[in-house]
């Protein structure tokens, strides 16, 4: 009896952590939430931004790097205008890319944050990981901020920094 209830504890437990696997595989964000289903209008400025993201970074050796985890984020600094965001298009280091977060546009509140999570164990990126987003505001709007905060630890040692978004010709 005491070998049936101990099996039985010890699929639960089993089923339990399979279940938190799947949970944590849940995108950051529920795109289509989000997406701008109107049509856009003409008026509006368009503009592109680069945003440096790394997945690692190298550590005592070109032979040694750290994984990091990564927070993306897309920030409407406006108070009063909604922004556009037409893709996020993440690049690894050889310029190559790896994903398109969503392919129609989103819309950004004024002042909403909408973020973009690159998990610890994703080493896709590399060491010179990168995003393109295009995007598209009202006339005299500020324009988007894009930010990265990169973060990792070690047992008691911590390390984290962050990377800020810069404009580039489309």
């Amino acid at each position: 009896m005491k070998n049936v209830l101990l099996l039985t504890a010890v699929v639960l437990f089993l089923l339990g952590c399979d279940k938190q696997e799947k949970q944590d595989a849940l995108p950051s964000n529920n795109w289509q939430s989000i997406k701008w289903n109107k049509t856009l209008k003409d008026s509006l400025d368009t503009g592109a931004t680069y945003l440096s993201v790394y997945s690692q970074v190298y550590s005592t050796t070109e032979h040694k790097t750290h994984d990091l985890t990564a927070t993306v984020s897309i920030r409407n600094i406006n108070k009063r205008d909604t922004i556009f965001v037409k893709n996020a298009n993440y690049f690894d280091t050889k310029g190559d890319l790896i994903r398109t977060y969503f392919k129609d546009p989103i819309f950004v509140k004024p002042m909403q944050t909408i973020e973009i999570v690159i998990d610890e164990k994703d080493k896709s990126g590399g060491t010179g990981a990168n995003f393109v987003f295009d995007w598209l505001a009202p006339k005299n709007a500020q324009e988007p901020y894009f930010e990265a905060v990169m973060i990792t630890t070690y047992g008691q040692q911590g390390l984290s920094f962050t990377t800020q978004g810069i404009p580039i010709n489309e």
